[in-house]
């Protein structure tokens, strides 16, 4: 519980939408190994949608727009190349915890919020 996307991601998913696994957990290696996911995509933020996945940019913007609110406006970005919006999220990875900060503490999932991951 970290991972600052997915904090941010559950705090503000008021329909309850999204769930949650870690690359590492049984479900993570099973979409690992039915995908192919190798390399830089090992480390990256990763939307299952029914059974398409989206990754870095994509994904983000996908998720963005079923939060709704104002958060859906952004997904007007889904028109820029991808090349384009990936080198962004890039440097935004890259430079995510000198920009936002790195916590010294993980949040402790309670129990309601233990069900949002998929193990």
């Amino acid at each position: 519980m970290c991972n600052g996307l997915v904090n941010w991601v559950i705090d503000h998913d008021k329909k309850n939408l999204f769930s949650f696994a870690s690359l590492q957990s049984n479900y993570g290696q099973g979409v690992v190994k039915r995908l192919n996911i190798t390399g830089d995509y090992m480390n990256t933020f990763i939307l299952m949608d029914e059974d398409e996945a989206f990754f870095r940019s994509g994904a983000i913007l996908r998720v963005l727009k079923y939060l709704g609110g104002v958060y859906w406006l952004a997904y007007v970005f889904i028109i820029v190349p991808a090349f384009i919006r990936n080198f962004i999220y890039d440097i935004i990875a890259r430079n995510r915890y000198r920009w936002f900060g790195k916590r010294d503490s993980c949040r402790v999932p309670t129990s309601e919020l233990k069900l949002k991951f998929l193990e």
